[in-house]
């Protein structure tokens, strides 16, 4: 088959920041335990791996700092002074920095689920086991981007026909109040849709599809901003919540392109680093969708409301058996990081 890298293997932000924070960048392990980071060396046991953690505590999370910290992942020599230089370059980006390319802009579209200030949002989001989420959140999409972006050439196929079953009564819904990530997730969609119809790429579906998608995000911002301000939603706005499996779905599904399985899941597997100390990788993983419950006000009233959130594993893996998607879909899954026990029972 012929494809096209969409995200071409040129400088990535997050790549950088994983070898300016293991060795010889950062030098010898200074603790008295064994974490992930560590592996023997000919030098003594040194910062071997970085973790997904690194990127977002450089971006600015304190929690990511605090649990790297906890799980002995900075004790090592030159790591202080390294995350500092990293958190002072990147916070001196201004939004052009930031939008200069696709993979760039995906990552400016997370950060505010790491801004830890949260006045002003619900009493929900003010907790650390939310702040813990919503890090467990940006991993899982950071997770999508390194799996990175590809186009494949695929046969048609027409999609199975079954009965439609009776729909539910439909009930009031809620959406995370994150109006900044949807007007860069949106911002986002519209370079991707500018860029391919700017190099003659984007077919009349796509185009069509990528509109829509931008168009259900700046919705989306606006609901969250109501619901900041207390503001009684439309029929309309409460309709859009209530479908928007369906339209996200459909939003998903081309008539020009066929998924085999695998492509068709939500779960997905990364490498983003090899060790060569002890011929493994790192791999970052996303799983199949957690369920959320989250106790919510809507009108006045309270309500307990279903969601679904990313899954997010980190794992050491030999460098010699890569893990593709089709594995690691039928593999059992590893233990999910430690810090993710703050609210995920």
């Amino acid at each position: 088959t012929k494809g096209f890298r969409f995200m071409g293997q040129r400088f990535i932000p997050d790549s950088y920041m994983f070898q300016q924070l293991v060795y010889n960048k950062v030098l010898q392990y200074q603790g008295n335990d064994r974490p992930f980071t560590m592996v023997p060396s000919q030098a003594g046991p040194i910062r071997g791996f970085p973790r997904g953690l690194d990127v977002f505590a450089v971006l600015g999370s304190e929690e990511a700092l605090n649990i790297l910290k906890e799980e002995g992942d900075t004790d090592y020599i030159k790591y202080d002074q390294q995350m500092e230089k990293l958190r002072d370059e990147f916070s001196s980006l201004n939004e052009n920095d930031w939008t200069q390319n696709l993979y760039w802009n995906w990552l400016y579209s997370l950060l505010p689920l790491i801004d830890e200030e949260k006045e002003g949002y619900p009493e929900f989001m003010q907790n650390k086991a939310w702040t813990r989420k919503e890090l467990f959140t940006a991993l899982g999409s950071w997770t999508e981007l390194r799996h990175d972006t590809i186009l494949y050439a695929k046969q048609s196929y027409t999609l199975k026909a079954t009965a439609m079953p009776t729909p539910p009564k439909m009930t009031k819904g809620y959406v995370e109040p994150q109006p900044y990530v949807y007007a860069r997730l949106a911002s986002l969609t519209k370079m991707t849709r500018e860029g391919l119809e700017e190099r003659g790429l984007l077919l009349d579906e796509y185009k069509t599809k990528l509109e829509e998608l931008e168009n259900l995000l700046l919705k989306l911002r606006t609901i969250s901003e109501k619901e900041l301000e207390n503001k009684t939603l439309s029929d309309e706005e409460y309709g859009l919540i209530w479908n928007i499996g369906e339209t996200l779905e459909q939003l998903c599904t081309f008539e020009t392109a066929v998924e085999s399985e695998a492509d068709e899941s939500i779960e997905i597997i990364a490498d983003v680093h090899t060790d060569t100390n002890t011929s493994q990788v790192l791999e970052e993983g996303v799983g199949k969708a957690f369920t959320i419950l989250v106790i919510v006000n809507v009108e006045g009233k309270t309500y307990i409301t279903e969601g679904a959130v990313f899954s997010y594993y980190e794992f050491k893996w030999p460098m010699s058996d890569r893990l593709t998607d089709e594995k690691w879909q039928e593999m059992e899954k590893p233990e999910l990081p430690k810090w993710t026990e703050e609210f995920i029972s």
